[in-house]
């Protein structure tokens, strides 16, 4: 039987994709918040609100190195005491000339004033003399020391930057929520702020199971899978923000394996298993971590989702601090999916993060496409964008299954449970995957 008939052979009774995450992201909350300085904020969620406390720009200041003065004297209209003959090839056919009466750096910090027919040589960042409205470039000048010629009169308010003009004191600078990029760091910065309060960054441990795993440097042998769950798993809940942890490989032990759990909640907020969650005799984990004790359920409950690839997926707590436990499919394609579709929302919800999901788009699908009915599938693909607008969505060869197309994706194409032919020219859901190529 192939993949596909096994998979709609199974989709009978299977558990919606929608109700199983709403059931499990119900039950998870978001890490306590702490204070960080701001130098330690970054790539974590704000757990409030935050306003600026104080302008930017804080006092009127130069946006350019050139000159600061009145418009009045420099105007084309006045000829004022400034004004004088200009130069023989002089543009406008005159020029102002007005007397440079001190120069005004960033660190300047007296005020000072201007009187008609005078200016300052001023920098970029510098401190506005009271009445200036204007900031001559220096290349529309001929850079005088003492006295200087202007050759191009500026527009009023030209080379000026006003206090609050781009962050008044008040303003919402970022919501509850939202990631701390670089970017967020200097508006904070600049606006008097030097500690925020934060959600941490999830820490969470990855752990992969099965007697036949061997770690990599190896080529695999009968008997023998290479473990390149834990490690893509590492990587991609590094990816999503948390403080990732590989444990590497535990065999199929029932006590060695309830061990290791009890151990890593010291250091977890969330744990991720990989291999063992279908029925068959060597699937160890459903076995151990469903099994009921004391007339109780077991810690982890197995449900078969309507998902392909990999319909078995595991959730529940382990240990006196009840840490949340995902349990993912050990076929590399079906737990790189499983970690998509359950593990990265669990990530970004204890993270504090909205949304918890990628973002997606409606693409113009290019080929296609059989999907097995009753499930939900994920498929690897190439977004692009088309001239003029929108998106195109080129599914990649091989199917879910095939690893160098999860390598190649930069999306996710998704075909609900209903959908079992999408034809070339149709409109598709695509998961946006955060690649950096």
């Amino acid at each position: 039987m192939t993949a596909t008939a096994d998979a709609e052979a199974a989709a009978n009774g299977l558990t919606p994709l929608a109700d199983y995450l709403g059931s499990v992201l119900r039950r998870l909350r978001a890490l306590p918040p702490l204070d960080l300085d701001l130098t330690q904020a970054y790539g974590n969620v704000l757990a409030e609100d935050v306003v600026a406390p104080h302008s930017f720009p804080a006092f009127d200041q130069s946006a350019v190195d050139g000159y600061a003065a009145r418009w009045e004297d420099i105007s084309g209209g006045s000829r004022g005491p400034g004004y004088v003959p200009a130069p023989s090839g002089t543009p406008g056919g005159r020029s102002i000339r007005l007397n440079v009466v001190g120069d005004l750096g960033a660190a300047s910090w007296r005020p000072v004033r201007l009187t008609p027919g005078s200016c300052f040589s001023v920098a970029a960042g510098a401190p506005l003399p009271i009445a200036a409205d204007v900031v001559v470039p220096v290349e529309w000048t001929d850079q005088g020391m003492a006295a200087v010629e202007i050759f191009r009169a500026p527009k009023r308010g030209y080379g000026v930057r006003r206090a609050g003009e781009e962050l008044p004191a008040g303003t919402l600078l970022a919501r509850a929520g939202t990631y701390v990029s670089p970017a967020l760091v200097a508006v904070f910065a600049a606006t008097g702020i030097g500690h925020v309060v934060v959600r941490p960054s999830p820490r969470v441990v990855i752990v992969a199971t099965g007697d036949e795993l061997v770690d990599v440097g190896r080529g695999s042998q009968p008997g023998q899978v290479v473990d390149a769950n834990s490690h893509a798993l590492t990587a991609a809940a590094a990816e999503a923000g948390a403080l990732a942890y590989r444990v590497g490989i535990c065999d199929d032990d029932p006590e060695g394996l309830r061990g290791l759990l009890e151990d890593q909640t010291l250091r977890a907020d969330l744990i991720i298993t990989t291999g063992g969650t279908g029925t068959g005799p060597g699937d160890m984990v459903r076995r151990i971590l469903s099994r009921r004790e004391g007339g109780r359920a077991g810690p982890v409950v197995f449900t078969d989702v309507a998902l392909y690839p990999g319909t078995a997926l595991g959730f529940g707590t382990v240990g006196a601090e009840e840490v949340p436990v995902v349990c993912l499919p050990g076929e590399p394609g079906a737990a790189l999916i499983g970690f998509e579709v359950l593990a990265r929302p669990a990530i970004q919800l204890l993270a504090g993060a909205e949304p918890v999901f990628r973002p997606s788009v409606r693409a113009h699908l290019l080929e296609t496409l059989s999907s097995p009915v009753g499930l939900r599938e994920f498929r690897p693909a190439h977004v692009a964008e088309r001239r003029g607008g929108g998106y195109t969505v080129q599914p990649l060869s091989g199917g879910p299954f095939t690893l160098s197309g999860l390598a190649e994706a930069n999306g996710l194409l998704v075909l609900g449970e209903r959908v079992t032919t999408a034809a070339a020219g149709s409109t598709v859901d695509v998961l946006l995957l955060d690649r950096r190529r």
